[in-house]
C-alpha cells in the first residue's frame, strides 16, 4: 500500500454535495494530477463532517487544516499553497472572533464541547471503504461478542452501559434487548428505524451516509445478543445517498465474511435487508414501521401485545434507531463501564443533535448528556444570527416542546425536559430569536402533525384538526379569547387519549407556547397584533416621513403599485391595496417603512 506525505479529506455527505463538493472532489483530482501531486496526496470523500453551514469542507492532513466554503475556483491556489508549496492558506480557514483564522479543526469552538461517539467515523473515513471502517477498530466489538462471549454477557454490557434508546423514547437499551431475547420461538428480527422526518433533523442520515458499517456491526451485535438471523434498515427513500452507501456497505461486509452464515467462524449468521419507506412520518411509530416492512399501511397498532412478543410478522421484534445502533460496537470494544463514564447518572454516553435555525452555527453536534442548552447554543452554534435576541429553542423535532430563555441553563436529560413540557426526541434543535412568532412556530409543527396522522384514532385525527383550525384563526386576527382554553383543552384532550406516540406528543408545541408565550396569543386576540411581525394577515406598512429619504425603492419594488408619490413631495402606502408583503419593509435602506 502506498504511503501518502498528505490526505485531503472533502465532506461529501448531502449536504455539502448540495453545494457542489463533488465537483469540488474532482477538481482537487485534476490539480493534483496537473501538479504532479496524484502520488503523494490521497483524496478521501468522507461523510459529513459536522459544520454544515460551512461546507464544502476541505481538512488537510497532518496538520488538521480546516477549509470552509471551498469552490471549484478555490481549489488551484488551495493545491498550490498548501500541498505543493506547504504554505496553508488562510484565506479559506474558517474565521473565529476578530476574523483571526483558525487553522485547526478542534480550536473552532464549534467541535470545543463535542465528543464524538455515534460520529467518530463521520468526516474521517471514506464510507464506500470498509478497510478505513476495520482500521479504526471497526468489527473489533463484534468480534469481541462472537469470539467468547454469550448472547447474555452481551445484554449485560449494554445493560452496564446505561444505553437508552435515541430514537426518543429513552427506554434502556439492554432491557429492550433482554426482553426480546428471553421470547420463545426460533425466528426473532432485529430492526433499524432509519426512517427520519423530523423537519430541520438529519443525524440518522448523516450517520448512515457517514459510517453505514457502525450500523451493521451494530445490528449484528443486538441480532448476536437475542437470537435473531434476520435483520432490516427501514430507510425512508427520500435519502438517495444514505440508502447507496448503505447497500454498498452490506455488500462489503458480506464479501468480508462480516454478515452471512457463520460469521467468524462462531456458527452464528445474519443477514441484513433494507426497507425502503415512503417517507411517512408515522411510520416512525415501531409498530406502524413493523406494517410498512410487511407491505400494509402503515398505522399504529394496540398494544401489548409488544414488539418483543409479537412483532415483524407476529415474531419477537426489536426495534432500535440508527444512533443507538451506531453506539453499540463501541460499548462491545471499550466496555459498558467506558460508555457510562460519560453523561448524568440516568442518561448515560453522548447525544447527536441537529442545531438548527437562527444560529450562526447550524450542523451536526454530537456533546454529553446533561451539557446545557447555553452551551449548544452558544458555546458550540457561535449564539443569535445577526445579534438578535434569543427566543426560544424547539426541541425534540415537531412533537418537541419550545423552552425559553429561563430554561438555557437546563441540562439535556431524559429527566429535565419532561417536566418542563419538552421531550428528548430523536434530537431535533432548532432555535428562534425575537422574530420569530410563538402562534405562528405552534401552527407551523401542528400543521405538519396533523398532516402526518394516519388518521386510525379519532382523538388524533379530529383533535389536531380542530387545534389547527384555532390556530389559524388566531393567526389571521380572527381569535376570540376562549380559543385559548379551548385549544388547552383540546390539546391535553389529544395528548391522553390518542393511540400512538405521533398523537400523544403532536400537541407539545401548543401546550409549551401556552405556558410559556400566552402573552402572544392573547396580543394576537385582544390587539389584533402580531408582536413578531410575523403573522401576514396582522401585519401593517406605514413610511415614517422624518426619515424617508425620497429615493422610491419601496415605490419601485411594490408589487401591486400601493405606493403613490414622488421624489419631491415623499411616499404613502395605501393601505386598502397593501398585500402586505413587506417588499418595502425590506427595500428600504433607511429603515423608514415601520412594521406592525
Amino acid at each position: 500500500m502506498p504511503i501518502y506525505r498528505a490526505h485531503v479529506l472533502v465532506c461529501n455527505g448531502t449536504g455539502c454535495a448540495s453545494n457542489h463538493a463533488g465537483a469540488v472532489t474532482g477538481k482537487i483530482k485534476s490539480e493534483l494530477e496537473r501538479q504532479h501531486l496524484a502520488d503523494e496526496v490521497l483524496i478521501v470523500p468522507t461523510g459529513c463532517h459536522g459544520m454544515c453551514e460551512m461546507g464544502p469542507v476541505v481538512v488537510v492532513y497532518p496538520e488538521g487544516t480546516f477549509y470552509c466554503r471551498v469552490t471549484e475556483e478555490d481549489v488551484p491556489k488551495l493545491v498550490e499553497e498548501h500541498l505543493l508549496k506547504g504554505r496553508p492558506l488562510e484565506s479559506l480557514m474558517y474565521k473565529g472572533k476578530e476574523t483571526v483564522a483558525v487553522p485547526h479543526y478542534r480550536d473552532i469552538p464549534f467541535y470545543g464541547k463535542q465528543n464524538r461517539i455515534a460520529l467518530q467515523n463521520c468526516g474521517y473515513i471514506n464510507p464506500e471503504n470498509i478497510e478505513e471502517y476495520i482500521s479504526r477498530d471497526g468489527y473489533v466489538g463484534l468480534a469481541r461478542a462472537l469470539g467468547g462471549m454469550t448472547p447474555q454477557q452481551v445484554i449485560d454490557e449494554v445493560k452496564k452501559s446505561g444505553l437508552r434508546g435515541r430514537g426518543g423514547g429513552g427506554f434502556p437499551t439492554g432491557t429492550k434487548w433482554s426482553f426480546c431475547a428471553s421470547s420463545p420461538g426460533p425466528e426473532k428480527y432485529v430492526i433499524c428505524n432509519a426512517d427520519e422526518g423530523d423537519p430541520g433533523a438529519f443525524m440518522d442520515r448523516s450517520i448512515l451516509e457517514g459510517d453505514p458499517h457502525a450500523v451493521i456491526e451494530g445490528m449484528t451485535i443486538g441480532a448476536y445478543a437475542m437470537g435473531a438471523n434476520e435483520g432490516y434498515v427501514y430507510c425512508r427513500a427520500e435519502y438517495p445517498l444514505a440508502i447507496i452507501r448503505l447497500r454498498q456497505a452490506i455488500e462489503k461486509a458480506e464479501e468480508y465474511g462480516l454478515l452471512g452464515e457463520n460469521i467468524f467462524n462462531s456458527g452464528f449468521g445474519f443477514n441484513l435487508h433494507i426497507k425502503e419507506g415512503a417517507g411517512a412520518f408515522v411510520c416512525g411509530e415501531e409498530t406502524a414501521l413493523m406494517a410498512s416492512i410487511e407491505g400494509q399501511r402503515g398505522m399504529p397498532r394496540p398494544r401489548p401485545p409488544f414488539p418483543a412478543v409479537s412483532g415483524l410478522w407476529a415474531k419477537p421484534s426489536n426495534i432500535n434507531n440508527v444512533e443507538t445502533w451506531a453506539n453499540v460496537p463501541q460499548i462491545l470494544s471499550r466496555g459498558g463501564d467506558w460508555y457510562a463514564a460519560m453523561g448524568t447518572e440516568k442518561s448515560r454516553g453522548t447525544k447527536v443533535f441537529a442545531l438548527t435555525g437562527k444560529v450562526r452555527h447550524t450542523g451536526l453536534v454530537e456533546v454529553p448528556m446533561g451539557i446545557r442548552l447555553r452551551e449548544i447554543i452558544y458555546d458550540i452554534g457561535g449564539g443569535i444570527l445577526n445579534d438578535k435576541e434569543f427566543k426560544a429553542v424547539q426541541i425534540g423535532g415537531p412533537s418537541g416542546g419550545c423552552l425559553t430563555q429561563e430554561h438555557l441553563d437546563t441540562p439535556i436529560t431524559y429527566e429535565s425536559l419532561p417536566p418542563l413540557g419538552a421531550i428528548m426526541g430523536s434530537g431535533g434543535l432548532v432555535v428562534m430569536d425575537e422574530e420569530n412568532c410563538m402562534v405562528d412556530i405552534a401552527r407551523f409543527f401542528l400543521e405538519f402533525t396533523q398532516r402526518e396522522s394516519c388518521g386510525k384514532c379519532t382523538p388524533c385525527r379530529e383533535g389536531t384538526k380542530q387545534m389547527l383550525l384555532l390556530l389559524e384563526k388566531i393567526c389571521s386576527g380572527k381569535g376570540e379569547m376562549k380559543d385559548i382554553d379551548l385549544l388547552e383543552e383540546l390539546g391535553n384532550m389529544v395528548k391522553n387519549m390518542s393511540l400512538c406516540g405521533l398523537g400523544q406528543t403532536a400537541p407539545n408545541p401548543v401546550l409549551t407556547t401556552l405556558r410559556y408565550f400566552r402573552h402572544e396569543y392573547e396580543a394576537h386576540i385582544r390587539e389584533q397584533r402580531c408582536p413578531a411581525g410575523a403573522c401576514q394577515a396582522l401585519l401593517s406598512f406605514t413610511i415614517k416621513q422624518d426619515a424617508c429619504k425620497k429615493c422610491g425603492l419601496c415605490a419601485k419594488n411594490c408589487p401591486v403599485h400601493c405606493i403613490p408619490g414622488s421624489r419631491t413631495e415623499g411616499y404613502v402606502i395605501d393601505a386598502e391595496k397593501c398585500i402586505k408583503c413587506g417588499t418595502c419593509f425590506t427595500k428600504c435602506p433607511f429603515n423608514a417603512v415601520l412594521k406592525g
